[in-house]
């Protein structure tokens, strides 16, 4: 099991999972495991959508995947060539389907914190903030997010400051995937080599885990196509992600 699933392969397998059949979805900067994601998908399954990234593609065919989910390279034979306003645009207009943003503090309601930790006025740490997310957050159809870490400082109960509201609808982490139900997040499964009990000692706000199971493994496709994206392994090792 841990040759299918390492806590890499899981995360952008799993989030490659949340997109749906002809929908447009957004992968935006510093997202190199939604970019993979999206480019997984085209490759692994048997229908088709429209992937649009922050560099500017529509559905590009890049001569090689970049180590930056922000490239030009992502670019290349596209239909067309988005701006930046044009995502926002058509976030505001109901068209964007899903949007994959980040978040460095998310809570049982599925909103982020991407501003500050620590107190507003004399922080811990300073973040980057809002950006794009806190347009596309509360407009996307859908947005879903990802950490390499699944700790108790990531999943909290109360966020150090609410830079974007609306939700993510899926969270993928080494361990767990959550999805939104009834306005909380909840867990859908849990990585083969973790547990329930796992799961609730390392998120720090109670969630509903009613019909969860342990994740079905990857496709033959899906490996396939993860292997071809990153046959040296070059982007596992970057994100040095750990199941523990």
């Amino acid at each position: 099991m841990a040759e299918q699933w390492s806590g890499f392969s899981y995360i952008v397998t799993n989030l490659a999972r949340f997109i749906r059949p002809d929908e447009i979805t957004f992968s935006g900067v510093n997202s190199t495991q939604p970019m993979l994601a999206c480019l997984l998908a085209k490759r692994a399954y048997d229908w088709d959508y429209v992937y649009i990234n922050v560099a500017g593609g529509v559905d590009p065919r890049p001569s090689h995947i970049p180590l930056s989910s922000s490239d030009p390279v992502l670019a290349e034979h596209s239909a067309s060539i988005f701006a930046n306003e044009d995502f926002y645009d058509l976030c505001t207009r109901g068209r964007m389907d899903l949007a994959f943003l980040g978040a460095a503090q998310i809570d049982g309601a599925g909103r982020a914190n991407n501003s500050c930790i620590g107190d507003w006025h004399a922080p811990k740490v300073r973040l980057p903030g809002g950006g794009g997310g806190a347009v596309m957050m509360p407009t996307a159809r859908r947005t879903c997010t990802w950490r390499t870490e699944h700790s108790r400082r990531v999943f909290v109960r109360e966020l150090d400051f609410v830079t974007a509201g609306g939700g993510f609808a899926g969270v993928a982490t080494p361990i767990a995937v959550f999805v939104k139900r009834d306005g909380r997040l909840a867990l859908q499964s849990w990585h083969p080599e973790s547990s329930l009990a796992e799961v609730r000692e390392r998120t720090g706000f109670d969630f509903d885990a009613e019909g969860a199971g342990p994740t079905p493994p990857p496709t033959e496709a899906e490996r396939r196509a993860l292997r071809e994206l990153d046959p040296d392994g070059e982007f596992e090792r970057d994100a040095a992600v750990r199941l523990r």
